[in-house]
């Protein structure tokens, strides 16, 4: 590694899964993915292996080797398979436990401890995201955020414009760092942001200044404490600057039941090797 490359990954597997444990009867899902969706672990939603299998492959691809899942004390099946079941050759896995669901802000304290000082990348177990992005954030200096071109996520990805246009997205000052991202903007706002749109998929590098930040905001208007909250606070009051790359890719989001099917095909020869 360089000075300021780093090999640690922080991956947010907490959530309750309340989209897809939602039942479905339109969704094409077999038996074991059905029985896993009643769950709502979506990390572990069977696409051969579990799905998770493919998000951290990528993360290994793209350099990384040391990972800390974030889960919940009733999260044993994930547990089990990452801390016994399976073998690794390039990823050492690990876990924080965050006991409470209190928003994603509140997870990644769990993870202080794995950082012990170092930069990390703070992903989702949710989504699959292209290697190349994840290899370009590892080398970044500093603080950094990963947006992806709207465009591209409609033509790559699974999702469909409509809820597309309910995602967050970022603003990008004159300097090509990020101003601020803003979550579930209306149409007015949307309309008057400049092209393209570049979606955020919590795909972060934080530095330790990160921690500091969650720490000191208080629970959104949803009740909890958020990771986008605590970059406003990091860049307005603590002074840290955000990085952005721009990513012309799709990223896989695996939400509900009606993603599984779609997502499936996307990844259909997809090597994974952890």
């Amino acid at each position: 590694m360089t000075a300021t490359s780093t090999d640690k990954v922080v991956v947010l597997a907490r959530g309750l899964g309340t989209r897809m444990r939602r039942a479905d009867e339109s969704a094409s899902l077999d038996d074991r993915q059905a029985a896993v969706a009643e769950t709502g672990t979506k990390a572990m939603i069977p696409i051969d292996r579990p799905f998770l299998d493919y998000v951290l492959s990528a993360a290994a691809d793209a350099g990384y080797r040391r990972v800390c899942l974030i889960v919940g004390p009733e999260h044993e099946t994930l547990r089990d398979y990452y801390g016994r079941q399976i073998q690794t050759q390039r990823l050492s896995i690990g876990f924080a436990v965050q006991p409470e669901p209190r928003g994603t802000a509140d997870a990644l304290l769990a993870a202080e401890s794995f950082a012990d000082g170092d930069p990390v990348l703070v992903i989702n177990s949710d989504n699959y995201y292209p290697a190349g992005v994840l290899r370009t954030m590892r080398r970044q200096a500093g603080s950094a955020v990963a947006l992806f071109d709207q465009q591209s996520m409609l033509s790559g990805g699974n999702v469909s414009e409509q809820r597309l246009r309910r995602f967050a997205v970022g603003q990008i000052d004159g300097r090509g760092r990020l101003r601020r991202i803003l979550e579930k903007p209306d149409e007015e706002t949307l309309a008057g942001l400049p092209r393209p749109l570049w979606v955020s998929m919590n795909c972060w590098r934080f530095r330790p200044v990160i921690f500091d930040a969650c720490r000191a905001i208080e629970p959104s208007p949803r009740g909890e404490w958020e990771i986008p909250c605590a970059v406003r606070h990091a860049i307005d009051v603590l002074g840290e600057p955000f990085a952005v790359v721009q990513a012309r890719e799709a990223v896989l989001d695996l939400s509900s039941r009606q993603d599984v099917a779609p997502v499936a095909a996307k990844l259909v020869g997809t090597r994974v090797e952890l």
